[in-house]
């Protein structure tokens, strides 16, 4: 795949695709467009879908690089979503002769927790740093691993496949602590009312002590967790995004004691919704797995 300065990019959720023509040089997204495509739907609706957003950039010059969650066999370009929830009719599927075919040219694909990593390190949070540490609090709680410009997915100084999520914390697995599901829950069991996590951070700071306990509690779990593997991995920088980050006034001092002591950085990320467009536009320099 050759280099190229500005990179097509799709980037791909579960509720949305997004396309975006990325200037490597000036960090800057040049276009960019949204589709909102079923991921329950078929697979020949899922990928017109987003073949139809990527052709709104117009005639684009170059490869693309598709940032895809998982699972997914990224070498391959096959969907693996087998009973996970969203894109079941693609497990199987040949995504990247499909891609390759209808763009008229090569695609990469690259994880896309590890794509919003590699856009915090190299133009956010974690820009300057050498090892960085790019985690995001929403739904649930995801990873990615950067080593001077490449995600980190095996060997002893990461979580297998370089995920935390897969981790435990006191015998549970760390998602049944922090996450969406799990914050709410813990919300309920506290205070006798069903709250969202943005709910719960209004009563928090309205000097609520159930609601500021649940969420301190969940927020330390993070910095708990994450904590030997930032040592083992020798990171100099710990960045937090996701839709939690927006209560930063919450998450900051609860994931500091849940670090207790640790000389790196804490850092919110900086760059929102266009992290993984530039992280995925970095990995189409060239950028591996390791």
């Amino acid at each position: 795949m050759t280099q190229q300065q500005v990179v097509p990019v799709l980037e791909i959720g579960g509720t949305h695709v997004t396309a975006a023509l990325v200037d490597l040089a000036s960090h800057g997204v040049l276009a960019e467009h949204r589709g909102h495509p079923d991921a329950q739907g078929s697979a020949d609706a899922l990928l017109s879908g987003w073949i139809e957003t990527a052709r709104l950039l117009g005639d684009v010059e170059g490869d693309w690089v598709v940032a895809m969650p998982g699972p997914f066999d990224y070498d391959a370009g096959i969907g693996r979503f087998r009973d996970v929830g969203k894109f079941d009719s693609l497990d199987g599927v040949d995504v990247g002769a499909a891609l390759r075919e209808a763009l008229g040219a090569d695609v990469r694909f690259v994880n896309d927790a590890d794509a919003y990593g590699l856009g915090e390190w190299f133009a956010g949070a974690g820009e300057g740093s050498s090892r960085a540490v790019v985690l995001t609090l929403g739904t649930g709680l995801g990873s990615a691993f950067v080593a001077d410009g490449a995600p980190v997915s095996s060997g002893d100084s990461v979580p297998l496949d370089g995920e935390i999520h897969f981790e435990e914390l006191r015998g549970l697995p760390i998602e049944d602590v922090v996450s969406r599901r799990a914050l709410m829950a813990a919300g309920l069991a506290a205070t006798g009312v069903e709250r969202d996590v943005h709910e719960l951070a209004i009563a928090a700071r309205a000097g609520e002590p159930a609601a500021a306990a649940v969420l301190a509690a969940g927020f330390s779990a993070v910095g708990e967790v994450i904590r030997p593997w930032l040592d083992r991995f020798g990171a100099e920088v710990l960045v937090i995004g996701g839709s939690m980050s927006r209560s930063w006034d919450l998450v900051e001092p609860a994931v500091l004691a849940g670090l207790d002591g640790w000389a790196g950085r804490l850092e919110r990320a900086a760059l929102g919704d266009t992290a993984p467009l530039l992280g995925a536009a970095w990995f189409g320099r060239g950028s591996r797995v390791v």
